[in-house]
């Protein structure tokens, strides 16, 4: 049974303030964006909404979303909201918009067009709910990349490879130069992001949708997932030795080629960028880990709480527009390594990494991402499986699967 925020009967005692003149104020925003790429992202927002006389004040909470998701819904439940926070693409405000407490954000996205200049359409969907619009999508990012590290290739005196079955065959050679073939942190999202990079990867689209969309347990209990689990082990296999917490640490580990590679999310170019390095000549990206080149279409949208306070209020729809206009879509996304949501803008300093992302999306070879399928709840339980999979080497792919399937039939 899936658990719900208990919030029903805090909503009544929160109203959206009246509409009023815009007026300067100071507007709190919280995200989990602490790592150098996201830090100098999140910059570009706060710039452009202090140039429209408002200031953000920043919220940032360290640990990722696992560990700041409870902190925004605590103080939104308990009568201290902030002004903005941001969420996952998907589904996981639905009960923070059932109870009442978000801001619809209907009259600013009709004003402005988002559904004509928001692509794929998808993307506006997962903040539409009953016709309302209840957030600001700010990016596209994609979990189906896998980075490597040419520096470790080289000093193993192998060619980078180009594809998954390739990136297997040459972690001998990496561990006999003491380099980790595979860097994964410790947060439990990084092993099931993972895995679910792996499903279209090595089974394709079809059966991604089967299990996540359709909720297919016979198909998550079938070869096709059997042949996911095989490659798991291999990952799990060539991960040992990481000992990292943090994504960014594990994308560090490629950096300075100490790890062969690392299957993260878009996100990691901007690591890349902080550090100096330039996409093709200091490390390579593989989309669709090289073998079925699609990207999904997760990403982070911003939300808003109702709020008492006229001005804040007022400031809010400044924020939203802000976040969305042209400018300051491609000056956060150059940074964050993501794809603007924006199909109007000029990308013309896009990297090779970014340019391979953005022909994968015009080709429309996409699928959408987990958090627009399945619920925080679900999603989490699979980070249990996962993160006792990857650090329990006796559990076998078989065991892991069964597990796994049982999870997929009772998601919702």
């Amino acid at each position: 049974m899936r658990d719900r925020f208990s919030i029903a009967a805090l909503s009544a005692g929160v109203a959206l303030g009246l509409a009023a003149p815009a007026m300067a104020t100071d507007l709190e925003v919280t995200h989990w964006w602490t790592s150098g790429g996201e830090a100098a992202a999140v910059a570009e927002f706060a710039k452009a909404f202090d140039a429209t006389g408002n200031k953000w004040v920043d919220g940032a909470i360290a640990g990722g979303g696992n560990t700041a998701r409870p902190v925004m819904v605590s103080r939104i439940t308990g009568g201290s909201p902030m002004g903005a926070f941001q969420f996952n693409t998907g589904r996981q405000a639905e009960e923070l918009i059932e109870a009442g407490l978000l801001r619809d954000l209907t009259d600013v996205a009709t004003k402005e067009k988002w559904a004509e200049v928001i692509r794929p359409k998808s993307l506006l969907d997962g903040c539409t709910v009953d016709g309302k619009v209840y957030c600001v999508v700010v990016n596209i990012h994609s979990w189906q990349w896998l980075w490597l590290s040419n520096k470790a290739f080289a000093d193993a005196g192998v060619p980078v490879p180009k594809n998954w079955d390739e990136f297997v065959a040459a972690a001998p050679a990496l561990e006999a130069k003491g380099i980790i073939p595979l860097a994964v942190g410790g947060q439990p999202w990084q092993t099931t992001g993972a895995f679910n990079v792996l499903i279209p990867a090595i089974a394709g689209k079809d059966i991604f949708l089967k299990v996540y969309q359709d909720k297919d347990a016979s198909v998550a209990a079938g070869p096709e997932i059997a042949k996911v689990f095989k490659a798991a082990d291999d990952a799990r296999r060539m991960s040992k030795g990481s000992n990292v917490q943090d994504w960014n640490q594990a994308t560090n580990l490629v950096i300075t080629g100490k790890a062969g590679g690392q299957i993260m999310g878009d996100w990691a170019q901007g690591e890349f960028q902080v550090a100096g390095q330039v996409a093709g000549k200091d490390y390579t990206c593989l989309p669709g880990l090289g073998v079925n080149e699609l990207i999904s279409t997760g990403g982070d949208s911003f939300y808003f709480p109702k709020l008492e306070d006229a001005e804040k209020s007022a400031a809010q729809e400044v924020l939203a527009s802000t976040m969305l206009s042209p400018a300051t879509q491609v000056a956060f996304n150059l940074k964050k390594g993501s794809v603007p949501v924006r199909g109007d803008v000029d990308l013309a300093a896009a990297n090779d990494c970014m340019k391979k992302g953005l022909e994968i999306l015009a080709a429309g070879n996409i699928i959408p991402d987990t958090n627009q399928l399945m619920t925080e709840d679900s999603n989490n339980q699979l980070n249990d499986l996962f993160v006792q999979f990857f650090s329990t080497p006796s559990m076998t792919p078989e065991d892991a699967q069964k597990r796994y399937a049982e999870i997929i039939a009772n998601a919702d």
